[in-house]
């Protein structure tokens, strides 16, 4: 398809949605017998996918899911532990097997998605494979947590390396076949953030490696939208080995990670064509759309300002009805972690 000029944008139509499709009603929504998808109905069909740390988690729900729609699945994963130790096949290869019994095709590629050469190959080897890749998302990641003041080096760099080396390294992979490639449609990048970037007690390294990632997925749309390139971010909650380090009980219910495949599997289909740039939400029955870091208020004094101008001005005229004690943190709100503010 022909490239768009800089700057050119064109939005598809808003189309109505059902907003409770509930099966059972509300705390059975994830109690589903599997159901295979028509073929005549399959919206992923003719689909290649590379799905990274699709092992385990919320990246083998996905997996399984999107597969089911038509897709064809190259699931990625190190098989590394929590703590990013160590190597196990099994998983990719669990994933690929439960793929593969409900008809789907799909195909293992174990490794660590951090290293340059390695996901390079990922992307050439997928090509090689099913002649073409549409879509790539990253769900690897590691957690080490500690308060901020006993945080090691190591534990910071290990979790950053992952989580946004690992989106850096499959990006220029990924882009480095599409940019200047003749494509029939628009290919598709999703980044994995979390709501732990809007900040999460004891997980200083954690959020800031998901706060980087939104970073990295503007910066990376607005250079590859030219080439017919989207780059997406997600926010997902599903009920994991991760989510459960969090807290005994970090959902209300639980949340199965295959709730989060639909907004995944609509980000990599055409019905998303043009949307990039956006950070979505998806989990349980939610999906929703975060919004950017924006300038609220501003304020102007001709010849600039002094601290007394801004001790008087700030509180008074720019954050008037604001609460600039900003202590808690989304997740801490939802989910009832870390300490009590008001203590």
């Amino acid at each position: 398809m022909p490239k768009r000029p800089r700057g050119s944008r064109e939005f598809a139509p808003i189309r109505p949605v059902a907003t409770d499709a509930r099966v059972g009603g509300p705390g059975q929504q994830d109690q589903l017998t599997y159901v295979p998808t028509p073929e005549a109905d399959r919206v992923l069909e003719d689909t290649v996918l590379v799905l990274a740390g699709a092992g385990r988690g919320i990246g083998r729900g996905v997996a399984t899911e999107l597969a089911d729609e038509g897709a064809t699945i190259v699931v990625n994963d190190l098989g590394a532990s929590l703590r990013g130790e160590g190597e196990d096949r099994e998983p990719v290869a669990e994933t690929v097997a439960a793929i593969e019994e409900t008809g789907g095709e799909a195909t293992a590629h174990v490794g660590d998605v951090t290293d340059l050469d390695y996901a390079k190959s990922l992307m050439s080897d997928a090509a090689e494979a099913h002649g073409r890749i549409d879509g790539v998302a990253n769900f690897a990641g590691i957690t080490r947590p500690a308060p901020l003041h006993e945080m090691t080096a190591e534990q910071w760099d290990a979790v950053v390396r992952v989580h946004m080396r690992g989106h850096f390294a499959l990006l220029k992979a990924a882009a480095s076949r599409w940019t200047d490639a003749e494509l029939d449609r628009q290919r598709s990048f999703l980044c994995v953030s979390s709501q732990s970037a809007l900040g999460h007690h004891a997980y200083a390294n954690y959020s800031a490696a998901k706060a980087g990632v939104l970073g990295l997925m503007r910066t990376a749309a607005n250079e590859l939208y030219p080439e017919d390139v989207r780059v997406n971010a997600l926010f997902p909650s599903a009920t994991t080995r991760m989510s459960s380090e969090l807290s005994e009980h970090p959902f209300e219910t639980e949340l199965a990670p295959k709730r989060v495949a639909p907004m995944v599997g609509y980000l990599m289909s055409t019905a998303a064509t043009d949307v990039t740039g956006c950070t979505l939400r998806a989990g349980g029955e939610e999906i929703g759309f975060v919004s950017d870091p924006e300038m609220r208020r501003l304020a102007y004094r001709t010849g600039g300002w002094t601290i007394e101008d801004v001790a008087e001005s700030f509180p008074n005229e720019v954050t008037q009805g604001i609460d600039l004690r900003r202590s808690t943190t989304l997740v801490g709100e939802r989910y009832g972690l870390g300490p009590d503010p008001e203590a």
